[in-house]
């Protein structure tokens, strides 16, 4: 439990307080800008049958398979990887812990269960021209936030290596709610309850876009908004309220905003882990600690990485597709580890 505790402490004596950090954010946009969209060019060509742009013009059928299935499968990934890089980032940062992201808070495994409960009792409505799945994943994201952030909290301070415990719980209690119904309805169902477990991005036409943008921007926007306070607490708490930072206002932002991003990205793309741990590691490789850079960076950096986990998902066997959670999964599983032994003691012991 003590090294456990430790990595908690990982973040906070490595983020400085450095001057200059939109001149950083500029320089890192211009790198990661055309990074993204020969990500993104790539994806649109790469699958089972690789598209000639050349015939869009001319061939209905290419016209038709670009514009109906290729073209929104790989904006919805560019919108789920940047959504949960950005939420993994802030997350990492509001807890000074390099292991936080929504998965390994359990969030993802609520929202999970909650869009799972929608799909098991037949809630197909729309509320407002919102798809009322996710509102139900967005309830169940925002409840597993507040059970764990309720376990994980110790005289009114929210302890980071407990939170990765409650989470661990929450994912498991989520994972036997989720299996409990597959049991209970009929196979149709338990199919469809069955891809949100595993991640896909498979979707046809931009139907489902644009209601998740209408919840996802001003998510993004809370985010964007809340960089400097987060910036600040990723100090540590005693330096933010010194400085005036108002810490659970702050909290209650950054944990709204994770649970609508979450809800609403696990209602669409199913659970599709470690995202939201692996691309903020890399950002801050890349381009250094500054959160007011990583979070921004990481929005774009998790909107690369999927589209190109998805590339290879649809690219790896001839003849069918590995569902894109899995690829994640692999990926982020290795790294976790990894960080676990780089983190496995206190800093400074």
């Amino acid at each position: 439990m003590a090294a456990v505790e430790g990595i908690g402490h990982a973040l906070g004596p490595r983020v400085a307080a450095p001057s200059g950090g939109g001149a950083r954010l500029v320089r890192a946009v211009a790198v990661l800008g055309p990074l993204l969209v020969v990500v993104a060019s790539l994806s649109l060509w790469v699958g089972q049958r690789p598209l000639d742009f050349s015939a869009l013009a001319t061939d209905p059928i290419a016209y038709t398979a670009f514009f109906t299935l290729r073209l929104p499968r790989v904006l919805l990934g560019a919108i789920v990887g940047a959504s949960l890089g950005a939420v993994g980032a802030s997350l990492q940062a509001m807890f000074r812990n390099p292991l936080a992201e929504p998965f390994t808070l359990g969030v993802s495994g609520g929202g999970t269960l909650g869009a799972s409960v929608a799909i098991a009792l037949g809630w197909g409505a729309t509320v407002l021209g919102i798809p009322f799945i996710f509102v139900a994943g967005f309830a169940g994201a925002l409840i597993a936030v507040m059970i764990g952030v309720r376990v994980g909290s110790r005289m009114s301070v929210v302890v980071p290596g407990t939170m990765l415990l409650a989470g661990l719980a929450i994912n498991l209690t989520a994972t036997a709610g989720v299996i409990i119904l597959q049991y209970m309805v009929d196979y149709s169902r338990a199919l469809q309850i069955l891809r949100w477990t595993i991640g896909s991005l498979e979707v046809v036409g931009f139907g489902l876009i644009q209601p998740m943008l209408i919840l996802l921007v001003p998510a993004w926007a809370v985010l964007l908004f809340s960089l400097r306070d987060l910036h600040v607490v990723a100090m540590g708490e005693d330096v933010a309220l010194s400085l005036g930072v108002d810490v659970r206002a702050c909290e209650r932002r950054v944990f709204v905003a994770a649970s609508i991003i979450v809800g609403v990205t696990v209602s669409v793309g199913g659970t599709i882990a470690f995202v939201g741990l692996v691309v903020p590691h890399f950002a801050r490789l890349l381009f250094g600690e500054d959160v007011r850079v990583v979070v921004p960076c990481s929005f774009l950096l998790g909107a690369a990485f999927l589209m190109g986990a998805d590339t290879l998902a649809r690219s790896l066997m001839p003849s069918s597709e590995l569902p894109v959670g899995a690829v994640t999964a692999l990926v982020g599983g290795a790294m976790f580890l990894w960080l676990l032994g780089r983190y496995r003691t206190p800093v400074g012991a």
